[in-house]
C-alpha cells in the first residue's frame, strides 16, 4: 500500500511532475497540446498551477510516495470546485506561462466542462495520476481509496470525468456510474461524466 498525505507547498513541483508524466498521452492534454515536445514542458506547469492556485489552499492535494511523490490527487471540496474571479486573476499568469498561445484552447475546454459539472454538491475530482512506471502499484488506489472514505463519512457524492474510455471500468470498481458523454467541439476527445453516491 502506498504511502498516502497531503501536500505540502514545498511538494508543488514533484506533484507537478508525477501528474505531466501520468496525463503524457492523455487525450484531453494531447489535443491541448498536440507537440510532444511542448507537452512535456507545459504540463508540469499547468499542473504546478492547478495545484498551488486552486488546490493546495484548500489542502485537497494528496501525493502518493515510495520514497519519492509517485502520483497525486487534486479533489475540490463542496461547493469548491469554481474559483472565485479574485483567484482567477491570481492564477491567471501562470496559466499564460503553462499555455502560451494555446490558452485559448485551454479556457475552451475549462468553459465546456463547467457547463456539464453537476450542481448538487460533491466532492469532485479534478485529476487523479500516477506515474507510468508504478501503474498496477496500488498507488492509484490508495490515493483514490483515502479520499472515497472521507466521502462516505461524509455522506458526500462523488464527481469526475474520465478522459480515457479505457478507464472507465477501473472507476467503477470505485462506486461511480457513467452519466454522459461530453464531446469536445472541432474534432476533440470524448469525456465521461461520472458520478458515485455515498456507501
Amino acid at each position: 500500500m502506498a504511502n498516502v498525505r497531503a501536500a505540502q507547498r514545498n511538494d508543488i513541483h514533484d506533484v507537478a511532475k508525477a501528474l505531466a508524466l501520468a496525463f503524457q498521452d492523455d487525450p484531453v492534454m494531447t489535443w491541448m497540446f498536440p507537440d510532444d515536445t511542448m507537452r512535456s514542458t507545459r504540463l508540469p506547469r499547468l499542473f504546478a498551477a492547478l495545484a498551488r492556485y486552486q488546490y493546495l489552499a484548500n489542502s485537497e492535494v494528496a501525493t502518493a510516495d515510495d520514497g519519492s511523490i509517485v502520483g497525486a490527487t487534486l479533489w475540490a471540496p463542496p461547493d469548491g470546485w469554481q474559483q472565485s474571479p479574485l483567484d482567477e486573476l491570481r492564477q491567471l499568469p501562470a496559466l499564460v506561462w503553462a499555455f502560451g498561445r494555446r490558452l485559448g484552447v485551454g479556457k475552451e475546454m475549462s468553459d465546456l466542462m463547467k457547463t456539464h459539472h453537476p450542481a448538487e454538491p460533491h466532492w469532485y475530482l479534478s485529476v487523479i495520476g500516477t506515474q507510468p512506471s508504478i501503474r498496477g502499484g496500488g498507488y492509484g488506489r490508495s490515493l483514490m481509496q483515502s479520499q472515497l472514505d472521507r466521502c462516505d463519512a461524509d455522506h458526500a457524492p462523488a464527481y469526475l470525468e474520465s478522459s480515457k474510455a479505457e478507464n472507465v471500468p477501473y472507476y467503477e470498481r470505485f462506486g461511480f456510474e457513467v452519466t454522459g458523454e461530453v464531446v469536445v467541439p472541432g474534432g476533440g476527445p470524448t469525456l465521461w461524466p461520472m458520478w458515485r453516491n455515498p456507501r
